[in-house]
């Protein structure tokens, strides 16, 4: 962190629980703007502790990464003192305390009245798979949402999923949002909020907010896949003679003259649209002639080696990009110095790379901070907040009720 201006939320205390990608990366989120997250695991840690992709050392690279930055306490709330001590962290007096972020499951979850009854003002945000209480997973909903059965080749015969979490990620932004807006209505009001998010009405809204409900809705079928190319304008991939693939886009006209003029096909399009009745400088037009205009350009770069290509298309200031593997993004983005991915020292893991905030706030960059190991945080955090004495927290060590 370089300045307070980049930690908007500095002072603001968050207890999450919560397992997976959408609560603790809505944790990451606010500890990246300057909130005291305190992440609250089980002894022995969540079921997400040793997720993978996993270091050499065994440790989680997934776990390590989505809780960068946050404080580390150990409380098994399975125990009834366990879940009282997690009441009164939750509910710690101080006018930026009471936040807490969950995706707590089962009977013995915590409960927002729960909460209410020990501090009027509690912001709660539970995050859930279904509205109804059923389990729900990113990439069971994006099935029910339609996603894989448009992605993919059109002769493809079966679905084609993807391994973004996007749903996940999406939900947890949500529930940033939410805690951001609920603690600004408590300054105005006093008043605490809960909110329900369930990551099934996340994605609905998503496609929904797409026009793809819409589009089903007034055609009455499916939109059909069509590979690669983007839907609505012109975007498609192409392969160069030494076998590099790029993705190329013409969203706007000038994009499209550009892309026209470099390769030298103006001539040939100024033609084809006199032939068809096609306007190309419409983006309509480019999507419903797409195969054709694909087939004009794909000799150009069949022609050309990559760093020819990437050469032209740069000069010519053409939306482009290359298909890269994740061991190209590392190698690429560790050889540009205004890149935010960097290396920290992870306890568990040693030499990490992970990533700065991607929001520059007034021009500051909160850079990444090494998550806390397990429990580290556990006696400073209830010594500090609810006045536990050293003999207070071993006995509760020796009752295993916290780690």
């Amino acid at each position: 962190m370089t300045g307070t201006s980049a930690a908007p939320l500095r002072g603001v205390r968050v207890v999450e629980a919560a397992t997976f990608v959408a609560g603790p990366f809505a944790g990451m989120v606010m500890s990246q703007l300057g909130a005291d997250v305190i992440r609250v695991d089980p002894p022995g840690g969540g079921s997400d502790f040793g997720r993978w992709p996993l270091a050499a050392t065994g440790a989680s690279l997934f776990w390590a990464n989505l809780n960068r930055a946050k404080r580390s306490v150990t409380i098994d709330h399975r125990q009834p003192e366990g879940r009282e001590l997690l009441l009164e962290l939750i509910c710690a007096p101080g006018p930026a305390g009471g936040v807490f972020v969950d995706n707590m499951v089962g009977g013995r979850r915590i409960k927002n009245e729960d909460l209410a009854a020990r501090r009027a003002d509690v912001i709660h945000v539970h995050i859930e798979g279904r509205r109804d209480g059923k389990p729900a997973v990113d990439y069971s909903i994006n099935a029910e949402v339609g996603v894989p059965l448009m992605t993919g080749p059109s002769d493809a015969a079966v679905p084609i999923n993807h391994v973004l979490p996007a749903w996940d990620l999406v939900t947890g932004m949500l529930a940033t949002t939410a805690v951001s807006a609920a603690l600004l209505q408590r300054d105005r009001t006093g008043e605490g909020s809960y909110v329900e998010v369930a990551l099934a009405d996340v994605a609905l809204a998503g496609v929904a907010g797409m026009g793809w409900v819409a589009e089903a809705g007034e055609s009455g079928s499916a939109r059909d896949r069509m590979g690669n190319h983007m839907f609505g304008s012109f975007g498609v991939d192409f392969e160069t003679s030494d076998r590099r693939r790029v993705m190329v886009v013409a969203l706007t006209e000038g994009q499209w003259k550009s892309l026209r003029k470099v390769t030298g096909t103006e001539a040939v399009f100024e033609a084809l649209e006199n032939t068809v009745g096609a306007d190309l400088d419409n983006e309509g037009d480019r999507f419903r002639l797409r195969e054709t205009i694909a087939s004009i350009l794909r000799p150009w770069f069949a022609s050309r080696d990559y760093a020819t290509v990437k050469g032209l298309l740069d000069e010519a200031k053409v939306l482009w990009s290359p298909y890269r593997d994740m061991a190209e993004v590392v190698e690429a983005e560790l050889s540009d110095p205004a890149s935010i991915i960097e290396e920290i020292e992870q306890p568990g893991v040693g030499p990490m790379l992970s990533a700065a905030s991607p929001w520059r706030w007034g021009g500051e960059q909160t850079r990444p901070t090494p998550a806390p190991s397990m429990s580290a945080d556990t006696d400073d955090v209830l010594s500090e907040l609810l006045g536990l004495s050293q003999r207070d927290l071993g006995r509760l060590r020796d009752a295993r009720i916290i780690g």
